[in-house]
């Protein structure tokens, strides 16, 4: 279908917010003090042990992820997904910006699961305008894209997988340095089965209107 200018300016403009969005969700996540989202629990432990840069450790892990899509796919790669490294530069410079102008200090309880949810819905809504915008995946999105299609599982099942076996790792890693619960916690569970629900949500309300506007239906 043919998309006329405004189309294709509402729909990267569509995208490019999903993408702050995310960033900011993922962010005020780490910031509750209740664990990362599942997705970035790795190099949030790795920081939370090690004091390196989130943001650049987050950008280590996302271009470990597209490497991974070349190899899952085999002869099916895609060069395409090459874009996904300079995307990946730009979503992480959010992530250290949000988080070195945020200056929430986790520690009342009512008040880090009001932003947990707030994380959520943000991280949800975020991820949903990305993916239904269908540019350039996020690598986390990608890789589970990749691992679905080869392995004929429901995408669904292999996202579940693919966040249990970042937070595992998260685990062994804070484990070896004497803190297995460094960068995961209760946050981290509740954010599996939120975010996925605020995604179903976000669909059911509005993916019809962004689609239509985006010229992609």
């Amino acid at each position: 279908m043919q998309q006329t200018k405004e189309q294709t300016f509402a729909r990267w403009g569509f995208y490019l917010l999903g993408m702050v969005l995310l960033a900011l969700g993922l962010t005020l996540n780490t910031k509750t003090g209740l664990g990362a989202s599942a997705i970035v629990s790795v190099p949030f432990t790795v920081s939370q042990t090690t004091g390196w840069d989130f943001g650049n450790l987050t950008l280590v892990v996302y271009c470990l992820f597209v490497a991974a899509q070349f190899v899952i796919r085999g002869k099916k790669r895609r060069w395409t997904d090459l874009l996904q490294i300079p995307l990946s530069i730009v979503f992480t410079r959010f992530l250290n910006i949000f988080g070195a102008v945020i200056p929430y200090k986790s520690g009342n309880l009512p008040a880090d699961l009001a932003l947990l949810v707030a994380a959520i819905l943000l991280t949800g809504v975020g991820a949903a305008m990305t993916v239904d915008m269908q540019l350039i995946p996020n690598p986390g999105d990608g890789i589970v894209s990749a691992i679905s299609q080869v392995s004929g599982r429901e995408l669904g099942f292999c996202k579940n997988c693919f966040d249990l076996g970042c937070v595992s790792l998260s685990l062994i890693i804070g484990f070896c340095f004497g803190n297995p619960l460094a960068g995961v916690g209760l946050g981290t569970f509740i954010s599996m089965v939120g975010v996925g629900r605020a995604i179903a949500g976000f669909n059911a309300l509005c993916k019809t209107k962004l689609v239509q506007a985006s010229g992609l239906a």
